[in-house]
């Protein structure tokens, strides 16, 4: 019995130190990649985040902001390693510039763009709101450097209201900034991205509607590795797990097409 006694005590440091030293080996791999992310996305890249340091042990930093800013501070050398953009022509246009490494860009979401308002009811499912003029502020990203914002321009030209509204329009410098003037009620009601109205397991804002998807462009928002993270295990990780079924889920669980 003696012998039997002593030997559980070992045994359950055995299996300790077995525990510990896989840790140690999996925190030894783990690495940390730099990442700029389009404003519309930082709701899902902060799940997106969570999951692939629980999957990987790599740490995604994330930067958010304009997609036109972004290209900007690349340029200037900013240090990201990866790209997420809310569109599809700066990430071949960092390519063409040796900024972006060719072959790993790839279409990872597709946006949905809204018309919404925190007050409810105030914009109906048809968005007839824009036409019978009952309101005085209506926020869009800054269309020069947020492809929402130029969606948000786009549908205003189709529905040939652009003119009628213009002296309404506040600008915001990217969507999580015209997302913040409706939010904060300086504007009525302003073009912004479904993912930040529509957040799973959190109750709705105010109303919305989702705008026809023939009065815009497509909105294809595409990933690039930059050329800073070509060596980068971590950032080749990133890309390839938002290609996984995990992120995937969490992105068409946020509106997103695919």
């Amino acid at each position: 019995m003696k012998r039997l006694m002593a030997w559980r005590p070992n045994a359950r440091r055995v299996v300790l130190m077995a525990a510990l030293g896989l840790a140690a080996c999996g925190l030894a791999g783990a690495g940390e990649v730099q990442v700029a992310v389009a404003a519309n996305f930082a709701g899902p890249f902060q799940k997106i985040a969570a999951d692939f340091a629980a999957q990987t042990g790599h740490k995604a930093v994330a930067a958010t902001g304009s997609t036109g800013k972004f290209y900007t501070q690349i340029q200037a050398g900013a240090p990201f390693e990866v790209l997420l953009a809310a569109d599809d022509e700066t990430p071949k246009k960092l390519e063409a510039e040796g900024l972006a490494v060719k072959g790993q860009r790839f279409t990872y979401a597709v946006g949905t763009l809204v018309l919404w308002s925190a007050k409810p009811g105030l914009v109906d499912a048809q968005g007839t709101v824009l036409t019978t003029g009952r309101f005085s502020r209506l926020a869009i990203a800054d269309p020069k450097a947020a492809p929402y914002g130029a969606a948000g321009v786009e549908v205003l030209r189709a529905l040939g209201l652009h003119d009628a509204v213009a002296s309404r329009i506040v600008q915001g410098a990217n969507i999580a900034q015209a997302h913040q003037f409706v939010a904060t009620g300086n504007a009525d009601l302003g073009f912004v991205s479904l993912s930040q109205v529509a957040v799973p397991d959190k109750p709705s804002i105010g109303s919305w509607w989702v705008v026809p998807a023939r009065l815009y462009t497509p909105i294809l928002q595409d990933a690039v590795l930059l050329t800073r993270g070509a060596g980068n295990p971590a950032a080749a990780a990133l890309l390839a797990y938002l290609r996984s079924e995990p992120a995937r889920a969490v992105i068409k669980a946020y509106g997103y097409g695919l």
